[in-house]
């Protein structure tokens, strides 16, 4: 396993037919902020959070992933992990350089193995933000993302060999397949986790809330406004945190969460949790059976942005 030279998750990109609709949802019942808008590009940030944007939206014919983004400390170590992963025959999507979007700053792409396209940025500017109060239900922070890999044991190789991932916890099956693997860059218990799939595809992207309470009066929000609940609430083992599920206008599956596990590095040995048993989903045994959140829902369509770099 390589060094670890990335510090977190920056933001999900997403592109979008109904683009329109998208940026109704997440700027509306979902709570996040619209701070910059381009021709079919828009910008959305987390209240409490420093980063410029968490998610970006593209107006495109076809619906697809178009990036990952992670933070590194300098641009000293974009430079040196840019260099790494050309060294060990990574195809990159750009040269170390200028960042174009808000908050600048020094950053590359690449495609991960399975074809994502991945950024890597140092020095991009704070923005202005603020403390989330008690009772306010809007997305503090982005969590993490899951996404679906055909063989998530390879994912999680090359994360841990090119990236400096570390694995926190897994689900399993007995004498099976691997299920899920939750990968950390930090004490956070997974900003990565990588699902069994029958194909490449984004699983869900996860959003903090500021407490337990602001975490459920959010999702009665989002029940009242019509939005159907299509997992929670409950409590994962893997994590230890709260979490309902939901699908955006374009099917994909988002997640409110509270108080993921904080990993002491020194004292922390993963789990492997077993997969066929329904505790493994849910402590508080609130929540409704998993199947019905993968009913074709964290499946998703397969991704059409495999190994195609976005325009933007």
């Amino acid at each position: 396993m390589t060094e670890n030279l990335l510090t977190h998750l920056r933001h999900v990109d997403l592109a979008v037919p109904d683009y329109d609709r998208q940026l109704g949802f997440y700027s509306g019942d979902w709570g996040l902020t619209p701070v910059e808008k381009e021709s079919g590009i828009s910008f959305l940030a987390a209240e409490g959070s420093p980063e410029q944007y968490i998610i970006r939206l593209r107006r495109a014919d076809e619906k697809r992933l178009d990036l990952i983004s992670f933070g590194a400390a300098t641009p000293e170590d974009v430079d040196l992990l840019a260099q790494r992963l050309a060294s060990a025959g990574v195809q990159l999507v750009s040269e170390p350089g200028k960042v174009q979007t808000p908050g600048g700053g020094y950053g590359f792409r690449f495609f991960d193995c399975d074809g994502r396209t991945v950024e890597v940025s140092a020095d991009v500017a704070a923005r202005k933000h603020r403390r989330v109060e008690e009772r306010e239900s809007i997305p503090v922070r982005l969590s993490h993302c899951v996404l679906n890999s055909e063989d998530p044991g390879r994912t999680r190789r090359w994360y841990e060999q090119h990236l400096g991932f570390r694995v926190s916890d897994s689900l399993c099956v007995p004498n099976g397949p691997d299920i899920m693997h939750f990968m950390r860059i930090s004490p956070q218990h997974h900003s990565l986790a990588f699902a069994k799939g029958p194909h490449v595809s984004l699983h869900h992207v996860s959003f903090e809330l500021r407490g337990l309470d602001e975490f459920m009066r959010g999702t009665g929000r989002l029940i009242r406004a019509g939005h159907q609940m299509l997992w929670g609430p409950g409590r994962h083992f893997a994590g230890d945190n709260a979490y309902s599920y939901w699908r955006d206008p374009h099917g994909n599956v988002v997640e409110y969460t509270t108080e993921l596990e904080i990993v002491d590095e020194d004292t922390w040995h993963p789990t492997i949790y077993d997969a066929t048993t329904g505790e493994s989903d849910d402590q508080w045994g609130t929540a409704n059976p998993i199947e019905e959140l993968m009913k074709g829902q964290a499946v998703n369509d397969p991704d059409h942005g495999v190994f195609v770099a976005p325009p933007v």
